[in-house]
């Protein structure tokens, strides 16, 4: 069903489906999401989520893959000021805390080494080779361009949802948060200077 044209009933429930899903999958993982309380919240049955997902797997892919999406299209990279692409990274793990938790559980239960995905659905390159651009100008340190990415993200993580330290939300006081911006922000752009 997901290759023809739904109408705007199904779309919207389809649409539905993915949005209690998310919460159920960020919530509970993998292993523990329920298909029963997804289609209970999304006021649908299990005959409509396996004709347009498949199964539980190819719902968390559905999911899994807007998500990586996401974070591409919200949180553009800006390889000449990487400092300042992790602060954006910090401030869309606060607005939407499911998609860092999402990618915690596809870590945990699928992949627990290498890539968190796999080559074709990767949506890196673009964000590799602008790094690559900014090395070949001077404009930060040499080295990997994936091991940079990895740092520079794994640094915007340290108050994320999955912190193994401490976990901040948006209903912290602004002052907190400008403070952690601040700090990453420095970090960051002396991590990738040059030379």
């Amino acid at each position: 069903m997901s290759d023809q044209q739904l109408t705007a009933r199904g779309e919207a429930t389809r649409q539905r489906i993915l949005d209690v899903a998310t919460r159920e999958f960020a919530e509970h993982g993998i292993a523990g999401a329920r298909i029963e309380r997804i289609v209970a919240a999304a006021r649908t049955n299990k005959a409509q989520l396996y004709a347009y997902f498949g199964n539980k797997e190819g719902l968390f892919d559905a999911i899994f893959a807007g998500s990586l999406e996401r974070i591409v299209n919200v949180v553009p990279i800006d390889a000449a000021d990487l400092a300042d692409w992790a602060v954006r990274l910090y401030d869309e793990y606060l607005r939407r805390p499911d998609l860092i938790r999402l990618a915690t559980w596809a870590r945990l239960e699928r992949q627990p080494t290498g890539h968190l995905v796999d080559d074709p659905d990767r949506l890196e390159e673009g964000k590799l080779r602008s790094i690559a651009e900014a090395q070949a100008a001077g404009l930060i340190r040499a080295g990997d361009p994936f091991d940079l990415m990895a740092m520079v993200i794994a640094m915007s993580m340290a108050w994320s949802p999955v912190s193994n330290v401490y976990a901040a939300t948006a209903g912290e006081p602004a002052e907190t948060h400008e403070r952690r911006r601040a700090l990453l922000r420095d970090s960051v752009r002396r991590a990738v200077a040059p030379g």
